[in-house]
This record gives structure tokens, sequence and C-alpha cells, in this order.
């Protein structure tokens, strides 16, 4: 692994045209270093990347990262994010999303043994389920249900983190978990069926903003920039950090939760939203569905220790960008 302040680190991204994935890519690329894509283009959109094809320092193969996976010459590292990641996706495509949390994982992990490549999970904060504690630090193992519908995500998941913390330990692989929290931004699919997504469409189309249950279940939204600074810091970190835990593992080996720490309900998301797009929408309530969260709220004492990362985009902000973004869109 090349040191942080060297350039043209070669680094694969699986799913590298979707909504993360594309905004890490940008920023790979702005920093002076190659980055090859593999997307199937089950959720990700071409669209996303587009603006690199043709790029001397960007590469995108079509490729189900649940196959083989071939890249010639060397690599410095792999950073999985391929995987359906909104309940609409993970709920209509159950089988795509436990495959690509299992078959995927241990594929791009092969990769990265073979090229001796430090190698990153994007996994997420659904691994706590609906949390006994709040808010949640890395060491919490989670209250999930592993037969419910959020379950193909939240497992395959899980299953992620155990085998790449298997890879590091019986392998000796440099591994790095991070632990996503609702992001929101530019990019995100207008029909995803993430809250912020369908709630700003909502407002723009001046249509009702559907709130499951009574909006008093909480949430934390991480602005995109903001999410990739974290996760980049969390790449590019040397592998021996200082800070150890008690059975003497680095920390920047073991599971981060990347996100922002200021909580909302959604009933308070939804107010914000019809109040920044000037919209007469009014608000819906739905019955809550199955497994539903009630509270999400990162601990994000590790990040700010070991990478000395905290977020700097506030809510509103945010919802700001986002809303010129989908106003555009749709």
């Amino acid at each position: 692994m090349k040191s942080q302040r060297q350039t043209e680190m070669r680094v694969l991204i699986t799913g590298g045209a979707g909504f993360l994935g594309s905004h890490l890519v940008d920023r790979l690329i702005e920093g002076g270093h190659e980055a090859i894509v593999f997307d199937n283009l089950l959720t990700g959109r071409v669209a996303n990347i587009a603006h690199h094809l043709g790029h001397d320092r960007f590469k995108f193969v079509k490729q189900d990262v649940t196959e083989y996976l071939h890249v010639g010459g060397d690599l410095d590292a792999v950073v999985h994010f391929a995987s359906p990641a909104s309940p609409i996706d993970y709920l209509q495509l159950p089988i795509q999303t436990l495959k690509v949390g299992s078959l995927g994982t241990h594929k791009a992990l092969g990769l990265a043994k073979a090229k001796n490549a430090r190698f990153l999970l994007a996994s997420t904060s659904e691994v706590y389920g609906d949390p006994q504690v709040h808010p949640q630090r890395e060491e919490y193992w989670g209250h999930v249900n592993p037969v419910g519908p959020r379950g193909v995500y939240d497992e395959a998941k899980r299953f992620g983190e155990a085998m790449t913390m298997a890879y590091h330990r019986y392998h000796g692989l440099d591994t790095r978990i991070v632990r996503i929290f609702n992001t929101y931004g530019t990019r995100m699919r207008p029909h995803d069926g993430r809250v912020v997504s369908n709630f700003i469409v909502q407002a723009l189309k001046g249509e009702p903003l559907t709130v499951y249950g009574d909006g008093s279940q909480t949430r934390s939204f991480c602005y995109v920039s903001d999410l990739i600074e974290g996760i980049l810091r969390l790449l590019m970190a040397s592998e021996h950090s200082q800070s150890r835990t008690e059975a003497g593992e680095d920390d920047i080996h073991l599971p981060t939760n990347i996100g922002n720490p200021g909580e909302f309900t959604v009933i308070q998301l939804a107010h914000m939203v019809i109040e920044l797009t000037n919209s007469r929408s009014v608000i819906e309530h739905n019955e809550l569905p199955v497994d539903d969260p009630r509270v999400r709220q990162p601990d994000i004492s590790r990040a700010q220790k070991v990478l000395g990362w905290q977020p700097m985009v506030s809510l509103e902000e945010g919802l700001r960008k986002t809303i010129g973004y989908f106003a555009s869109e749709i």
C-alpha cells in the first residue's frame, strides 16, 4: 500500500456506479488515483460515472461481483460497495442482496488477497437492527430479526463483516469495515424508497409526504460529501494505528461508524422538507413497516479518535443541495 501522500493508487470499487460508490470514484480521480469500477448496474447507473468515461485513470467494467473477478496488474485497494442498499431494493431483490453480501464479499476479499491489496467493506448501521442500545457504539452486537423481511440486508452485511475479519485474522489481510449510517445527497435515485428522497420528490410534486407510523422514530442524516471524506480517511489510514483495543487489535481493523450524530424524528424531517421546498404538501401517515428501527444514531467516538473525522454539513444545508438536485431530475 502506497503512503497516504503518494498519488496514483490503483483502486477497484465494486458498486462504483451507485449513489455512494460514484462519489468515492470522483474523490479518487480528483486525488490523482486510478479507479476501476465493477458494477452490474442492478441499482447503479452509468450516468453517475459517465463524466469519467474516456479518462486515462478510469475504467468501467459491467461485472457481477458474485462471479469470478479478474483485474490485470497490481491493485492497492479493493473497496466493496456493491449491494442493493435501500429498503425498496433489498425487499425486491432479496436473493441478489444475500448473494452480493456473501459470495460477492468472498470474491472481493479473494481478489484483495491475491493482489496483496487493502480491503474496505461498506457495511451498514442496519447490522444494529432495531437497537436496544442508544446511541449505537461499534461494540454493540445488535438486535436483528434474521428471518424478517429486512433480514436479507442485515444478515448479508453481518456475514460480510464476519468474513472480512476472518480474512484479516487468518490471512493477515489489511482490512477495514465502515458502518454507514443514513446518507443522502446528489445522485440518489428519485424512487429508491429512502426517506429523504421520498420526502423531497413528494414535496416537489405537491404530493402527500408518506410518514410511516406516527413519525416519532428517529434517524441521523449524513450528507454524502461528509461520508465519503470519512471513508477515504479510513481507507488511507496507516495499518498500525496508535489506538488499540483491550484485546490488542488495532481499532483501524474493527468496524467504524461513519454518520452524522445529529438525531431527528421522521416527522421533523418531513416538516423541514416541506418548508425548504415551499411545498403545499400535507403529511399522510401509513402503517409502520415490519422491523422498522425505532431509533438510529451513531456514536462516532472511534472515527473522531482514530481518523480525526466528524461531519461538517448541517441537515438544512445538505437538504438544500439535495432538493436542488432533485428539482433538476424530476
